[in-house]
C-alpha cells in the first residue's frame, strides 16, 4: 500500500461538484447580460460548427470556443469577481468528500472539460490545496482567439491528464479515486482503482451498477459564499 500522499482524488466539476447550469453556461449568461456577446460572435461559432461537424463532431461541439474570439481575457477575472454577488452552488457532499480525502492526506485534483479560468475560480472555494486541469484557451494580445491550447479536456483527454498528473506527482492510480457524472467521463473513471458515479446520467448509472461501483446522488447544493470548508468527513 502506498503512502497516503501518493493517492489522488480526481473530481469532475460540472454536475459533480458544482450544480447546474454548467460553469461555461454561467459565463455565457454573464457575457450576454453585459452585451459582450453579439450576433457576429454567435455567427462565428455557427460557421466553425458547420465547417467541422461533418468530419470532426467532437471539435465542432466541445472544442468550438469561437464565440469568444476577440473578447478580452480579463473578462474571466471580472466574472470571478461577480461571484461575490452570484455565488456558485456547490454540493455539500462534494465538500465533505474532499475534506475526507484531505484528512487521509490524499491529493485532491479537479479534471474538468470547462474552461481553465472558470475551474481555477472554483478551486479557492474548495478545501485546498486543489490542483486544476481543464480546457485552456489560446490568447493573443490579451484577447482570446477562439482556439484551444491542446485538446478539449473530455473523454480520453481526461484520462491522459489523470495519467500525466499521476506520473508527475508520483500517485498510485490503482489506489486513487475518481468522481464523475457523465458517461463521457468513463476513460477518467477507468484510469483509477476506486470509481464513483455521482449525480450520474442513466447510462453511467447502469454501467456503475453492473460493475459494482458506488452510485450516489449529491443533492441540495448550497451557495459557495456560505459553504463551510471544515465540514464533518463523509462516511
Amino acid at each position: 500500500m502506498s503512502a497516503p500522499e501518493k493517492i489522488g482524488a480526481f473530481f469532475d466539476l460540472d454536475g459533480t461538484v458544482v450544480a447546474p447550469p454548467s460553469l461555461e453556461w454561467r459565463f455565457v449568461a454573464y457575457l450576454l447580460a453585459r452585451d459582450q456577446l453579439r450576433t457576429r460572435d454567435i455567427a462565428r461559432w455557427l460557421a466553425y460548427f458547420a465547417k467541422r461537424i461533418a468530419f470532426d463532431p467532437r471539435a465542432a461541439v466541445w472544442g468550438n470556443k469561437h464565440y469568444l474570439a476577440s473578447l478580452r481575457e480579463s473578462l474571466g477575472a471580472e466574472w470571478e469577481q461577480s461571484l461575490a454577488e452570484n455565488p456558485l452552488r456547490i454540493y455539500p457532499a462534494a465538500i465533505d468528500r474532499m475534506v475526507w480525502h484531505r484528512r487521509q492526506h490524499h491529493r485532491v485534483l479537479l479534471v474538468s472539460g470547462t474552461l481553465g479560468f472558470l475551474a481555477s475560480a472554483v478551486a479557492p472555494r474548495l478545501p485546498g490545496p486543489v490542483e486544476v486541469r481543464a480546457t485552456e484557451l489560446e490568447t493573443c494580445g490579451g484577447c482570446w482567439t477562439g482556439g484551444l491550447i491542446g485538446e478539449h479536456m473530455s473523454g480520453e483527454a481526461k484520462a491522459a491528464a489523470v495519467r500525466e498528473l499521476a506520473a508527475r506527482l508520483g500517485l498510485s492510480l490503482w489506489e486513487s479515486y475518481a468522481y464523475a457524472d457523465s458517461v463521457s467521463d468513463l476513460p477518467m473513471l477507468d484510469a483509477v482503482g476506486h470509481r464513483m458515479a455521482v449525480n450520474s446520467e442513466p447510462r453511467l448509472r447502469r454501467i456503475a451498477r453492473n460493475e459494482g461501483w458506488p452510485v450516489c446522488d449529491w443533492t441540495e447544493p448550497r451557495s459557495a459564499a456560505t459553504q463551510p470548508l471544515a465540514t464533518k468527513a463523509a462516511r
